[in-house]
Order: structure tokens, then sequence, then C-alpha cells
């Protein structure tokens, strides 16, 4: 099945994908990565460069993209639906999170 709408996902350990053109809510896309296939119908419209999950986020878990952790679901997300600042809390250049070590 190859529904045409291109999508990314360079690690098999990421947890989304990301749309390559818009992708409208519906829509069964067809995501590869390295061998893997996923198989995910599109909860909500995704717009082209903007993240999709395809496999199950749980809340608290931390969310991977190109293999390198993006942040944290602030909620449970399922597959298919849209990985954006709603359902994800950054974790990167945060003035408010420091690391101190003793």
């Amino acid at each position: 099945m190859n529904s045409g709408y291109k999508t990314i996902m360079m690690k098999p350990q990421d947890k989304v994908a990301v749309a390559l053109m818009d992708i409208p809510t519906g829509t069964q896309v067809e995501v590869s990565c390295q061998g893997q296939i996923f198989s995910i119908e599109i909860k909500e419209n995704i717009e082209f460069g903007h993240k999709f999950a395809v496999k199950p986020i749980f809340s608290g878990e931390d969310i991977l993209k190109y293999g390198e952790v993006i942040g944290v679901a602030s909620v449970n997300i399922e597959p298919g639906e849209h990985v954006h600042i709603h359902n994800l809390e950054g974790k990167r250049g945060r003035g408010d999170i420091v690391n101190v070590e003793s």
C-alpha cells in the first residue's frame, strides 16, 4: 500500500515521522525506516514539516526524532496523532531546567 504521501523517519527507535507534504485526516500512510514498515491512519491534519506519532507514546515518555530526544509527551499520544506543542514539552534550550553537577 502506498498512499503517495511522502514522510521521513530516520531511525528505527524514533517515535515520530515527519510529513513531507500536507496529509489529511483519515489518510492511510506507510512509513518505512531501515526495513521496518509502519502502516498509520492519520488522526488529524498534518501539515508539511510537522510530526506525527508512528508508535504509541505515553505521557512522561521521551519523544525521539532522528534518533534524538526532542521533548517529553505531556499526554498519551496515539499513532497518527499530530505531535506538537499541544502534547509535547520541549527539553532543549530551556532556561528553567538546569543540570548542575556537584
